[in-house]
């Protein structure tokens, strides 16, 4: 018989209660973001979508999803929470590798499922669909019905399926289909993950070389590097700068045209700026902006192209220009008020983006700034009374960075290591390099998933 005599049943009991009381706050996280959640779907007047919803509400194309996105964050991270309380930890760490929803996407993408099933709104049988894409009908039943159970895709009938909204994200003319589908690979580095981190050359390299990716590469015979690859393969490259267009979406990063003070800059250099993913949308929003695209000459001739599709009038009056450079040879164009880096730093070690901010400093003037738009990670545990220099922090009793509802963020720095050998930096991590190279920060824009960190000519 146990023996709860003495301070052992109190002390029990204390705990047991301090755990109830974490649960229902939880709860009430869950309810209060779910319900801020519903109030931005309302705001647009078309109400809440469904499950089943077979078309995309307005909300969903909207540039400025900041508010629902921070509801989100809230939302998934308390549920994932409560579940990790709740539920066996033999069930939850299961689930961590039991998943093949990324196989699954893939089959939908290449197949290109979404396309055939656009023109049939009331559902195809998986008969017809098989032979539409000249797969196994009873293999492509396993796959939606995979998926089905996440949303994407819907059986209307018995072996009949239709689109979702969550489908069409899928469909090959969608930019952000096209940053799921740049993704497929990178489940295939992380097979070999656990040996790139105990062999000699690549386990302690900060190098592009010692990414993951090049070990695999090296096992199959495939090219490895990257940039290369992409430089050969013109298919690869349109798909990978339309997937950082998606990206864009993704991540919501579009928010920033929104919520930093644009109307008091005068110019913006886009550092590796693509084919102008946020550069174009803010020429549109503010016309007032001279803009300079800087890329590698390969890169700005897709972006030549997307300028004159999008945004022909902003090249006919001058208010863009597109100058290439490499940012490890040399400065961009020097003088303006705005030097903005997305996704950029993340693809290098620590020695490299020193550079790239050096490069950048010396063409700066004593107005100017540099926006660096990169994920941010944080520590689940914080340090009582620690500055965050105005990063958020989730409510009691939540993981302060949020837990799962920073999973995006925390995912992509896998992809980045993975990849490139690159990764996602906490901010004080950003603040040492920024220092490294004469610059300070200044502020910080919470964007959710991403973060903007506006660096100024440190004073001496």
């Amino acid at each position: 018989m146990n023996d709860l005599t003495g301070d052992s049943y109190p002390t029990t009991r204390k705990m047991s209660d301090s755990n109830e009381i974490k649960i229902e706050g939880l709860l009430d996280i869950i309810n209060s973001s779910a319900r801020q959640a519903v109030a931005e779907y309302k705001k647009t007047g078309h109400g809440v979508p469904g499950i089943d919803s077979s078309a995309f509400h307005p909300l969903d194309l909207a540039t400025d999803t900041l508010a629902l996105r921070k509801a989100i964050r809230l939302l998934e991270g308390a549920c994932d929470q409560l579940n990790a309380i709740l539920a066996p930890p033999q069930h939850s760490v299961y689930n961590f590798v039991h998943n093949y929803n990324w196989a699954c996407t893939s089959v939908a993408v290449r197949s290109r499922i979404v396309d055939v099933l656009d023109k049939y709104p009331d559902g195809l049988s998986v008969d017809k669909l098989a032979d539409a894409v000249n797969l196994d009908k009873t293999n492509l039943a396993r796959v939606l019905r995979a998926l089905s159970l996440k949303g994407c895709f819907k059986e209307v009938k018995r072996d009949v399926f239709a689109n979702t909204r969550l489908s069409l994200i899928l469909k090959s003319s969608s930019d952000a289909g096209c940053c799921v589908q740049i993704h497929q690979e990178i489940p295939k580095y992380g097979v070999v993950l656990y040996e790139s981190m105990v062999d000699k050359e690549f386990a302690r390299s900060e190098g592009v070389d010692g990414a993951p990716r090049v070990f695999a590469c090296r096992k199959d015979g495939s090219e490895e590097d990257f940039w290369k690859m992409l430089k050969a393969d013109e298919e690869r490259r349109i798909i990978f700068q339309r997937g950082m267009m998606g990206h864009t979406e993704v991540f919501g990063s579009s928010a920033l045209l929104h919520h930093y003070p644009w109307d008091s800059v005068s110019s913006v250099v886009d550092i590796a700026s693509g084919t102008g993913a946020i550069s174009i949308p803010l020429t549109k929003m503010f016309p007032h902006l001279k803009i300079t695209n800087q890329d590698l000459p390969e890169i700005l001739v897709q972006a030549q192209h997307a300028w004159e599709t999008k945004a022909p009038e902003a090249l006919v009056e001058g208010r863009v220009e597109l100058v290439p450079f490499n940012f490890f040879e040399e400065s961009p164009v020097v003088g303006k008020d705005v030097y903005y880096l997305r996704n950029i730093l993340h693809d290098w070690p620590d020695a490299d983006c020193t550079t790239i901010l050096r490069s950048i400093r010396k063409a700066m003037e004593s107005n100017s700034r540099v926006l660096i738009h990169d994920c941010v990670l944080a520590h689940t545990f914080q340090e009582p009374d620690a500055g965050v220099d105005g990063l958020s922090t989730a409510p009691d009793p939540m993981l302060p960075n949020f837990g799962a509802g920073s999973h995006s963020t925390y995912q992509q720095d896998m992809t980045m290591w993975f990849s490139h050998n690159g990764k996602e930096r906490t901010l004080d991590e950003v603040k040492i390099i920024g220092a490294s190279a004469g610059l300070a920060l200044t502020r910080v824009y919470d964007l959710v998933g991403t973060m903007v960190m506006e660096f100024r000519i440190a004073q001496d």
